[in-house]
């Protein structure tokens, strides 16, 4: 089966989803790995600035018209690897005839089995204030907690003047952020920000963090028929 990929997101978050993807899949033969059609397109209008109000550039039309172009190449099912973007999930979902994993709900059943009882959220200003993870994690009986408005301008800075900007990350800057969701009582924090994958990717950060990025790489594995590493089994570090 074929994984359709909206991708570009930012377009450095598509590549290290697609390095993930083969990372984790249990394959001793380049046919063991999955087929993939990606669309990298940077070009798709930002989505925190659209949800915040600062901009009247809807990025959903794009998205839509990637994921029936998606939809007729025949694939199985179809992953976005941007977080902020699963703002549009239902939109999307009722325009493009092909299943559209939902990353966030993925994360809430993976912490859900890790009998995870709090999480913190380190994500974009447009993903924390569409409610979107606290809906799907509240839901699940999971209490969230969210950094104070100066940390979160810290993950902003992170996200937008570091790893999207090219520049090399102030990795205290992260760890501070994380020490004040864990002093809230949050037992596992979630990199909600595919940019934040990245950090996790060139850094040691340590225990206690489940990154979505990850979860949308394994559910996109066995979504589409492969098979996974065993140690990708359980993603919270």
């Amino acid at each position: 089966m074929t994984l359709g990929i909206i991708g570009g997101l930012g377009p450095i978050a598509t590549a290290y989803f697609m390095e993930l993807i083969i990372q984790m899949t249990d394959a001793k033969r380049d046919q063991d790995h999955l087929s993939m059609i990606v669309y990298n397109a940077p070009e798709i209008p930002d989505r925190t600035s659209y949800i915040l109000g600062v901009s009247s550039r809807n990025p959903v039309w794009d998205m839509i018209e990637i994921g029936r172009k998606l939809a007729g190449q025949k694939v199985a099912c179809i992953s976005i690897p941007c977080v902020t973007a699963h703002y549009f999930h239902e939109e999307l979902s009722e325009n493009i005839p092909v299943p559209i994993i939902h990353a966030i709900q993925e994360t809430g059943l993976e912490l859900r089995a890790g009998r995870i009882r709090s999480a913190g959220i380190m994500a974009t200003d447009g993903t924390i204030q569409s409610r979107i993870f606290q809906r799907e994690l509240e839901e699940m009986g999971i209490e969230v907690f969210l950094p104070r408005r100066e940390y979160q301008e810290s993950v902003m800075e992170l996200i937008y003047e570091e790893v999207k900007a090219g520049r090399p990350v102030d990795i205290d800057k992260f760890r501070r952020v994380s020490s004040h969701l864990r002093e809230q009582g949050a037992q596992v924090i979630i990199l909600g920000c595919t940019e934040l994958s990245l950090i996790k990717r060139d850094h040691p950060i340590g225990r206690g963090y489940l990154d979505v990025m990850e979860i949308l790489a394994q559910r996109s594995i066995l979504r589409c028929g492969g098979r996974l590493k065993e140690r990708y089994r359980n993603l919270i570090t």
